[in-house]
């Protein structure tokens, strides 16, 4: 197998989904991942927060839901919705995940590649700095995040912890005509 083949291979088929992360009895990250997964997903990418670090962890884990997907590791947030786009423009689904101050980095990779040839890519996007109890460097992020989600008409849900598979049915349901890309917003660490 070559090299774009073993990126683009979805994972394992014959890894049963886990117990552990049916609606309901898994962790929020846990039921987050799997929720995906029930929806076609094969692949996450992304640069950790902490507001995320339980998705991470789960990933990272290899175990549960994460035994049905590949899990690359990013430096950066653009350079993770690079390999997400190649990745689905080569047919396989992917989802980046990454903090709101890295979606700046991810501007011109979304509207000089994904928005104008259809790759929409989920994003899994933490909320850092909404509620003005943050570091500084994340106050205007944090403000600015819906308007410029909606100035790039990026469909958004707010993530609900306490209804992860909702959520991610929320989410993907916003995007679902193929002309807009889902945006999931984590307000709160899970």
């Amino acid at each position: 197998m070559t090299d774009a083949q073993t990126l683009t291979a979805a994972p394992p088929s014959d890894a049963a989904p886990s117990s552990s992360a049916a609606p309901g009895r898994g962790t929020a990250a846990e039921t987050l991942v799997q929720a995906f997964v029930d929806h076609g997903f094969t692949h996450f990418t992304g640069v950790p927060c902490s507001l995320l670090k339980g998705v991470f962890r789960v990933l990272e884990s290899g175990t549960g839901p994460a035994e049905q997907v590949a899990y690359l590791p990013a430096p950066r947030e653009d350079s993770a919705l690079g390999v997400a786009s190649g990745l689905s423009a080569a047919g396989a689904r992917p989802v980046v995940l990454m903090q709101n101050s890295g979606l700046g980095y991810c501007l011109n990779v979304l509207t000089s590649l994904n928005l104008i040839y259809d790759l929409h890519v989920p994003l899994i996007v933490s909320w850092r700095g909404h509620d003005g109890n943050d570091a500084v460097e994340h106050d205007i992020i944090g403000r600015e995040l819906l308007n410029l989600l909606d100035v790039f008409d990026l469909r958004h849900t707010v993530f609900d912890p306490d209804e992860p598979c909702a959520s991610v049915e929320r989410c993907l349901a916003a995007a679902e005509d193929g002309r807009h890309t889902p945006v999931l917003i984590v307000k709160e660490g899970i």
